[in-house]
């Protein structure tokens, strides 16, 4: 039979390999090897338009947003704090949200990763304004098109 102790120790390790077991499949839930960044392909976007080609941020690794974090830090306003547009800005986000001033009298920061027409940024910062009337910028890593001019963006199509 086992003494008590053994069977704690046992415990112990049992414990801690399924919480490195589960930190590292986490881990490999980031690593988006085998996504292109930019894809050929039909659909259609969150505004509803159909587009033959599409920027997938889900291929970027925590690295690389961290990267972009630091370059828009490098160039943007202060701000209060971060909010990513569900889904593609959560991560941005929260990366910037950290360099937020925590002062009411900046604008709060709204981001996402692509945007098309705008829609999404505009109808955020409205509902978003209707809870915490304020003034607002926006980030986007990636613009098909001319972007609202309350939204800054890193990498932007040419004008046709």
């Amino acid at each position: 039979m086992f003494s008590r102790k053994e069977i704690i120790v046992w415990i112990f390790v049992f414990v801690v390999s399924i919480f490195l077991a589960w930190e590292l499949r986490l881990e490999g839930a980031t690593m988006n090897e085998n996504i292109k960044l930019f894809q050929t392909t039909d659909f259609k976007s969150h505004s509803g338009l159909d587009l033959s080609w599409k920027i997938e941020c889900d291929a970027l690794q925590d690295g690389e947003w961290f990267t972009l974090s630091k370059m828009i830090m490098e160039i943007s306003p202060p701000f209060s704090k971060a909010v990513g547009i569900p889904r593609g800005g959560v991560k941005l986000g929260d990366l910037l949200n950290i360099h937020g001033t925590g002062k009411r009298t900046d604008p709060i920061c709204i981001v996402d990763d692509v945007i098309t027409t705008g829609e999404s940024m505009n109808d955020f910062k409205r509902t978003k304004h209707w809870r915490e009337p304020t003034e607002y910028i926006g980030w986007v890593v990636f613009a098909r098109t001319t972007p609202p001019d309350w939204v800054n963006v890193l990498f932007q199509m040419p004008k046709i």
